[in-house]
């Protein structure tokens, strides 16, 4: 699989720095791109544009630990603050954008009531994706 753009969705999770070195670790292979990207999900009740200063604060410093975790890597990885309605459309969006060939994201498992619950996020980029999704599990605790 020839792999040119890598896009890595990041929270703030305790995974993100393993996906950022996943993706680093995919990507030197064949000169790739990664990209990583931090989505404010903004209340439909405020305008889409609406600066959210405590969230603006908070993505920043978690973009800013992709960047390093990469410099650790010996990687160069962009970064970009989104701000939308909801995450999973954003990513997929981003993802036609950028022309990505993988999409890398961490999820926790959840199963509340003995269902599996990975997010609504994630079902959304599994379903609508315009390339390969990789899945990182983050570790149960």
């Amino acid at each position: 699989m020839a792999i040119k753009n890598i896009l890595v969705p990041t929270n703030g999770g305790g995974a993100d720095g393993e996906i950022i070195k996943l993706a680093c670790s995919l990507a030197r292979r064949s000169k790739a791109k990664v990209y990583a990207v931090y989505i404010i999900e903004v209340e439909r009740s405020l305008s889409l544009d609406t600066q959210v200063d405590s969230e603006t604060e908070k993505a920043e410093k978690i973009l800013t630990q992709a960047e390093d975790t990469a410099a650790e890597a010996d990687y160069d990885v962009e970064t970009d603050l989104l701000q939308a309605r909801d995450a999973g459309p954003a990513i997929v969006n981003e993802a036609v954008e950028r022309g990505v060939d993988l999409i890398i994201m961490a999820t926790t498992y959840k199963k509340p009531h003995g269902v599996p619950d990975l997010g609504k996020a994630v079902y959304y980029v599994l379903k609508e994706a315009p390339c390969r999704v990789l899945l990182y599990r983050d570790s149960v605790s």
